[in-house]
């Protein structure tokens, strides 16, 4: 295909950096067959051949020879957790952990190094991914006794991979007045055994009760030291993304003060990747808030905030996910449905006031089904882009509405392969077969989808996402999952791409590699859209490009 512009004229500026001799998927139905990309400041100036766009050259032109290397736009992550992705590269990692001997060895490391009365935290523990059994569990949930053990004086809390769940040690338990006779609170529960012992295991609202006595000691630093730790944090999660390919990352929920300290850190040109965030469902007394948002391209366009979330259901691994029926291994027990609904039918009313897209938690099928009857009753513009988070599990009558209504699924694709030894267990293998990450089955319905990993619940490495999206395959043990519904290469492409800027109203900036866009790749030592799957997995970054620079370089 021949360039877009082809020559140099008296009007176009010069490229600054030029890719040459590149394989690219561009994500541009219009511009396919290109083998240079010419770059003008932060943007894409022209795409073509390689003797077209070094014509567009100048004395101070940079130029790259990809020596065929595969480049496509930057991976767009759709839906994670940036603060709690640097969190976890800070705290105890228990993503690979194989059982809860492994775990609690973990924290007598790190007790040995605590300060007196110091919380340890630690995320990424899923009891249905042990291999070895963790002595008299409840509900595959271990007792808190041997944690207790390690960490007598230290208390301790250790998020579910999920975030819907947590395990809480006998100190924990201690300074958050938790006994036997504490009442379970609405929409949670303090898993106990038969005959009313205490667990130490929290799901969904009850993980708030230890959660307060953690968020004193956290407050009991000066504003100036939680600065300095945010911006640590931030810092590390950003690296982290861009080592990876991320360019642009969609946090999923974000209190009103860490929001100010990202627009801070995107003003002063401190924020190395483009974030677009969510507010986290305000308190009522917080709404008026709203009214200094949306805030769109904040920081030379690598701050927005234009969208609000809400949780409505837990997730699945911790019997959280609101269903249509009872859980198969949990009889008479349909999940946690964790906000109220005329809660979220309220909230959808003040996105509509300010404007602001609603992005609502649901992976249970009830869930689902609730949150689109609100879209319906709201009477959105079909261009409104609201949102629901993860919609893992859908009764199939409620596919097609997703289309119908113009609400997007957010969906993560590794979730599927991560979650699957233990779905059909859950759910039946009819549900699991016909409503469980039914992609094939949305997208052929005319839905939008969206992907991403949930990071931290999931590394958030785009490429084991997009090996489970076309293959449905887990990557350790080669189980399958319902393959009829995977995705195609391109599909997967565009889901982590044009598909995520189309869920944040970002087309127009980014996503493909179109002239006028900005300038976001990410170059790869594998042809994503033609190896072999297992070698999708083996991919590296090769570089990272934001805004028409360099900022990562791989080995």
């Amino acid at each position: 295909m021949a360039c877009q512009q082809s020559g140099k004229t008296p009007e176009q500026p010069l490229a600054t950096l030029i890719l040459v001799n590149g394989n690219f998927f561009t994500a541009d139905s219009a511009q396919t067959k290109v083998t240079a990309v010419a770059i003008a400041g932060e943007r894409i100036l022209a795409l073509g051949t390689d003797e077209a766009m070094k014509k567009l050259a100048g004395p101070q032109t940079q130029v790259l020879d990809l020596q065929g290397a595969f480049a496509m736009p930057g991976f767009i992550e759709g839906h994670g957790h940036f603060n709690g992705l640097g969190q976890s590269l800070q705290n105890l990692n228990l993503i690979q952990t194989k059982s809860w001997a492994e775990i609690t060895g973990l924290v007598a490391e790190k007790v040995k190094n605590a300060k007196p009365g110091e919380w340890i935290e630690g995320r990424g523990w899923h009891q249905e991914k042990w291999i070895e059994p963790a002595g008299t569990t409840v509900n595959g949930y271990p007792y808190h006794t041997d944690l207790s053990a390690v960490s007598p004086n230290n208390p301790v809390i250790l998020y579910h991979a999920s975030g819907h769940g947590l395990i809480a040690n006998a100190r924990a338990l201690e300074l958050a007045g938790i006994s036997r006779e504490t009442s379970d609170p609405v929409g949670g529960r303090i898993v106990r055994d038969t005959r009313g012992n205490l667990t130490g295991v929290f799901e969904e609202n009850a993980m708030t009760l230890i959660e307060k006595p953690f968020s004193e000691w956290l407050n009991k630093r000066s504003e100036a030291e939680k600065v300095v730790a945010f911006d640590k944090t931030t810092q590390l999660a950003a690296q982290e993304c861009l080592a990876k390919g991320i360019t642009s990352f969609q946090d999923a929920g974000s209190g009103f003060w860490e929001l100010e300290q990202y627009r801070r850190l995107a003003e002063a040109g401190q924020l190395p990747l483009r974030l677009w965030a969510m507010a986290s469902q305000p308190q009522a007394h917080d709404i008026p808030k709203l009214a200094n948002y949306p805030q769109i391209g904040l920081g030379k366009g690598f701050f927005t905030c234009r969208a609000m979330k809400c949780y409505f259901d837990g997730a699945l691994g911790s019997y959280g996910a609101w269903l249509l029926a009872p859980y198969d291994d949990k009889p008479g027990f349909v999940g946690q449905n964790t906000t109220p609904l005329d809660t979220i039918a309220n909230m959808a009313q003040v996105c509509k006031k300010y404007g602001l897209q609603l992005c609502v938690h649901a992976i249970g099928d009830r869930a689902n089904r609730e949150v689109l009857n609100v879209a319906e009753n709201a009477q959105l513009d079909k261009d409104a882009r609201w949102r629901i988070e993860h919609a893992q599990h859908i009764d199939p009558q409620d596919i097609p509405r997703f289309a119908q209504l113009g609400v997007i699924a957010s969906m993560q694709a590794i979730h599927c392969t991560s979650d699957a030894p233990f779905v059909v267990k859950r759910l039946g293998e009819q549900r699991a077969r016909t409503g469980a990450y039914a992609w094939r089955s949305l997208i052929d319905s005319g839905a939008h989808l969206t992907n991403g990993t949930d990071a931290p619940v999931e590394d958030v490495d785009p490429l084991p996402c997009l090996y489970a999206s076309v293959t449905r395959k887990r990557a350790d043990t080669g189980f399958e999952f319902f393959t009829e519904q995977k995705m195609t290469r391109e599909e997967a492409l565009r889901s982590y791409t044009i598909w995520n800027a189309w869920g944040a109203f970002e087309e127009k900036e980014k996503g493909s590699l179109t002239p006028g866009k900005l300038a976001d790749i990410v170059v790869l030592s594998k042809d994503l859209l033609q190896c072999q799957p297992e070698e999708i997995l083996q991919a590296k970054v090769l570089k990272t490009i934001v805004g028409g620079k360099v900022v990562f370089e791989g080995r």
